[in-house]
């Protein structure tokens, strides 16, 4: 994701006002969106920006990636305060074009999912040989680098923190053979490491966590893994190190499917999605009872690599997350704890296929952030309030 540098100016598409209709029942609500241009996000397809993570204060952590293909972080503040920052090791150039839509997270440069409510961020850099790096960014700004023990020195390995709460960091790392594995970082400096007992051994497997939301503040971590046979499984690693694992009901068996769990709440509630045996996907609320819940927006595509995700879940359980139509676009939604959806699209976003709105965190106050990409390819941050 994103490092930081100095306070910039900032440039800012003017705020769309969004009419969701809730429900027959419900009464209207405006919301505005504002998009998130960071200076030198690029404005060609496949280049620009993303947000990624939001606090309970609205402060909003992101990357974005312009000419010189390598990425940079940026965090906005809740009055629109934009910075923008490098980690250390990161390069100034890179080659090739920039990895957004597809494997974001993997080009070289600087990038920040995770921010606790003190502003404190918690990221990776890739530096010029492919290798990851983790970092902490203090509020002040100070940086502090650090590697887990075991992870890798070649390219495509490394050390990658993707969340953080209350100076706790987690993420996970990839060894010399291309496994997998989970960390846990303490304020003091300390590091475990952690795998799932069912995880696969193989390059491309093992244990591992999403971006953002995937440690509440009992210390409960939830991510997913990719077992021997390269199916998919949640789990739920307890602050005492006991594991559970999460298999949504319909998950399909075969390689490349499975249930996939990348956001936990304060209650315990998880969010993810699974992929059926026919390719398409549903979203998934894992109740803290253990019940599952699996749930399609209306409108919802049902063919293979189609269908609707959850992606972030708040203190009320409120869920946040995209669905993909028919034509391959994307769109976004909010699922109330009740049960009733409420859909959206940000002005501006595209229509065409791999086009649309992705929604990615939410926050106790109903503030949704995460990106577009425009009819352009372009993408773009936004925060809807």
């Amino acid at each position: 994701m994103k490092t930081r540098r100095n306070c910039m100016a900032w440039r800012m598409i003017p705020p769309a006002v969004l009419m969701l209709t809730l429900s027959f029942s419900a009464i209207a609500k405006e919301f505005t969106i504002t998009t998130i241009d960071p200076p030198g996000s690029g404005v060609a397809s496949g280049y620009g920006a993303e947000g990624i993570v939001i606090n309970s204060s609205g402060a909003i952590a992101g990357f974005y990636v312009g000419s010189s293909n390598v990425f940079h972080a940026y965090v906005r503040e809740a009055d629109g305060t934009l910075v923008t920052f490098d980690a250390p090791g990161a390069p100034s150039t890179a080659d090739g074009p920039p990895p957004i839509g597809t494997s974001a997270g993997t080009g070289q440069g600087t990038y920040a999912p995770a921010m606790d409510d003190s502003g404190a961020i918690a990221g990776y850099v890739i530096d010029a040989t492919g290798v990851a790096h983790s970092y902490l960014r203090a509020p002040d700004g100070t940086m502090t680098l650090f590697d887990v023990p075991g992870a890798g020195a070649e390219s495509g390995q490394g050390t990658m923190a993707g969340n953080m709460g209350a100076g706790v960091i987690t993420g996970n790392y990839v060894d010399a053979n291309g496994m997998s594995h989970g960390f846990l970082r303490t304020p003091d400096g300390k590091i475990t490491t952690f795998d799932v007992p069912d995880a696969g051994t193989g390059a491309g497997q093992g244990t591992m966590l999403g971006w953002a939301q995937c440690i509440n503040p009992a210390g409960t971590i939830n991510g997913y893994y990719i077992d021997a046979n390269g199916v998919g499984h949640g789990y739920l690693r307890a602050a005492d190190g006991a594991m559970t694992t999460l298999d949504a009901p319909g998950a399909g068996y075969g390689s490349g499917q499975g249930t996939w769990t990348w956001s936990i709440n304060t209650a315990g509630a998880v969010t993810g999605a699974f992929q059926d045996a026919n390719g398409v996907y549903h979203a998934v609320l894992r109740e803290p009872d253990g019940r599952f819940i699996n749930f399609d927006v209306p409108g919802a595509g049902t063919a293979s690599g189609q269908g609707t995700q959850g992606e972030g879940i708040d203190p009320a359980g409120a869920i946040v997350g995209l669905f993909i139509d028919a034509s391959g676009v994307s769109h976004g939604f909010v699922r109330a704890h009740s049960g009733v959806i409420t859909e959206f699209d940000v002005p501006g976003a595209g229509t065409g296929s791999g086009q649309g709105t992705f929604p990615m965190t939410n926050n106790s106050s109903g503030a949704i952030t995460g990106f577009y990409a425009d009819s352009n390819g372009v993408y773009h941050g936004f925060v809807l309030k």
